[in-house]
């Protein structure tokens, strides 16, 4: 009989460091950047923060900065392995989107076998690297506005200030889901997870995580008998 692993049925690993490291570091500069937008575009705040030369520099550093913790990210193995199931949707997504009880438990489970990100979080991820990617684009036409023409220009305003509002709105969002539910912030600060939390929030996960873990137990036992 194989002895019982108490770190096994407690916590689970979630996030590396390195994954933890690349969300920190990105959410930090997107907040900075949210930030500094807001002083420039809302007159109220202008009026009171002032200093816009200097928002504006910072804001424009921030913007394109973005991306680097994240194309750094790419030598990570497990943040690769992340952007993968982000990526792909599958059949219990569709219908965690559709269905009301989406977090209803059922005997200490999710009734659905949701994978290591709910279909919210999938959507999420990739709205945000979409804005990123046009704040980009238009952030470069603003700042570097000679070689382009009035069009592009004025375009490339209104697609900045409206997605802007829009990055707020879903950055708003975002954390106050994440600040309703201590599990998740747990998981995101010490890369670890509570298995019954995991169970209810991520079955399908902790099913995929439990597998691997008895195969890779049912190899090493076979190594030592060898």
């Amino acid at each position: 009989m194989r002895p019982r692993d108490p770190a096994w049925e407690s916590r689970l690993v979630r996030f590396t460091r390195a994954e933890r490291s690349i969300h920190h570091v990105t959410a930090l500069l997107m907040l900075v950047c949210l930030g500094t937008a807001a002083a420039l575009y809302f007159p109220t705040l202008s009026t009171v923060v002032g200093r816009r030369e200097l928002l504006k520099t910072v804001h424009i550093w921030c913007g394109f900065a973005l991306p680097v913790p994240i194309v750094l990210g790419l030598a990570s193995r497990a943040f690769r392995a992340d952007i993968r199931r982000l990526n792909r949707f599958a059949p219990h997504d569709w219908e965690w989107l559709k269905r009301g009880d989406r977090r209803a438990v059922h005997d200490g489970r999710g009734v659905l076998p949701v994978g290591k990100f709910n279909a919210g979080q999938k959507l999420n991820a990739a709205f945000t690297a979409g804005a990123v990617m046009l704040m980009l684009g238009t952030g470069e036409v603003l700042t570097f506005p000679d070689p382009w023409a009035d069009r592009w220009r004025t375009g490339a305003t209104f697609v900045h200030d409206w997605l802007f509002l829009a990055v707020l709105a879903v950055t708003a969002g975002h954390l106050w889901e994440a600040l309703r539910d201590r599990g998740a912030m747990t998981g995101m600060l010490t890369g670890r997870v509570d298995r019954d939390w995991a169970a209810r929030h991520h079955a399908g996960w902790v099913d995929a995580v439990q597998s691997e873990h008895v195969q890779n137990t049912n190899g090493q036992e076979t190594g030592t008998a060898r």
